[in-house]
């Protein structure tokens, strides 16, 4: 013979004695009981699976239990369904005029609790004297009670509105402060590697050349801020100009050839031939495509595959996509990783490095160029016949931008 299930019971309370106390009460009794802490927490645990009957405390937190309670008998699978206020400070009125089957006042009566929780769940139904006139009470003091959130939450928002332009500020600012000593820094190691300041042995050559990779990757980091925070601040701007795209490319591609080597990442460079011109800024689509190829070349582990396309998306618009065989991007974050700073990963033990700023400085560059950059993942790319399997990233852009697109974003 099946053993019918335990009566669930949900039960909102903010204190954790009373919570703890209805538990040791009802839960020997045959009860199950699950707690939520606060009229948020209980309305959508009540409305992701209905319990049999719902213990409300008045006064919590957030929405309060007459607020749950005309919120609970808004949705059609808890109309029937007993809620029981069981408070110290609510009134017996208001709480049945709003929806309540019955009233509990605390402190609660241990010896008789279950049987009266049983009592409910059987059908007994307490009725409110005048509950017209006390609804109409309770109505008024809601709308106040809305009121007063709505003018919290207008505080609040003009408050991350003036903490999120001091943000943007305070990058752009620090990252003209680094900018400025990056330059003599970078040129005066140039100068030495170039033996334009005397001969160097063998061991400070091997230095200089480690000093001036780190500050080639410190100076990309330096411009991405500035870029990201032009963007956000409507601030970028564009140098328009003749180029050639595939001669652009293969500049680029020529710098990545021996670092794809090191890394033990095979890549695959798809040019369409012959002339590719376009009017745009060479330097920041330039960066944009750099910015692609190392956000795929750092989540491809070794031995995989980076394959990128370079050519004509249309008649009037160009396509630079770079795909590889990496792990994909999770579905979770899809929509959000051309966000400026933001990362799957941004703890400071992330396998990854990075600010989180280069997918978005490829987006205000594609935007810039009239165009749009997208993302597919899985991709559907394939080489020598093997699905890559990872992500893909889309650059589509004008070839000629100055027709379609004003010189800043």
């Amino acid at each position: 013979m099946l053993t019918p299930p335990m009566p669930k019971i949900l039960h909102i309370e903010d204190d954790p004695a009373n919570r703890l106390l209805v538990q040791k009460i009802l839960t020997p009794a045959g009860f199950e009981v699950i707690d939520a802490v606060d009229g948020m927490d209980g309305i959508k645990k009540a409305v992701a699976d209905p319990p049999d009957l719902v213990l409300v405390d008045i006064a919590i937190p957030g929405l309060d239990g007459y607020e749950v309670t005309l919120r609970l008998r808004s949705e059609a699978r808890l109309a029937k369904v007993p809620i029981v206020a069981i408070t110290a400070e609510g009134s017996r009125d208001t709480s049945l005029a709003v929806g309540c089957t019955g009233f509990i006042e605390k402190p609660i009566d241990a010896r008789t609790f279950a049987d009266t929780i049983r009592s409910y769940l059987g059908g007994q139904v307490e009725h409110s004297r005048g509950a017209e006139e006390t609804l109409r009470k309770q109505s008024q003091r809601i709308v106040g009670h809305l009121e007063e959130k709505l003018e919290q939450l207008q505080q609040a928002n003009e408050r991350l509105v003036q903490l999120d332009q001091a943000r943007k500020e305070f990058y752009r600012n620090v990252s003209h402060e680094l900018s400025t000593p990056m330059t003599p820094i970078v040129g005066y190691v140039r100068l030495l590697i170039d033996g334009e300041l005397g001969p160097l042995n063998p061991q400070q050559a091997k230095a200089l050349r480690a000093i001036d990779e780190c500050a080639a990757r410190l100076r990309g980091l330096i411009d991405n801020l500035l870029d990201v925070t032009a963007i956000e601040t409507d601030r970028m701007r564009f140098v328009f100009k003749d180029y050639d795209l595939g001669t652009l490319a293969q500049g680029i591609m020529s710098r990545w050839y021996r670092e794809f080597e090191e890394r033990g990442l095979r890549i695959v460079f798809d040019l369409t031939p012959g002339p590719l011109p376009g009017l745009g800024d060479p330097e920041r689509l330039g960066r944009a495509f750099d910015q692609l190829i190392d956000n795929a070349a750092k989540f491809t582990p070794s031995g995989g595959t980076v394959y990128v396309r370079v050519g004509p998306h249309s008649d009037v618009q160009y396509e630079i996509r770079v795909s590889d065989s990496g792990p994909g991007v999770p579905e979770d974050v899809k929509t959000r990783v051309f966000e400026p700073f933001f990362q799957a990963d941004g703890s400071v033990t992330r396998s990854f490095g990075g600010a989180g700023v280069g997918l978005a400085v490829v987006r205000g560059v594609a935007q810039g160029h009239g165009g749009s950059v997208r993302l597919r993942s899985p991709t559907a790319d394939e080489v020598d016949g093997v699905a890559l399997g990872g992500a893909s990233f889309s650059m589509v852009f004008a070839r000629h931008a100055r027709s379609v697109q004003p010189r800043s974003v």
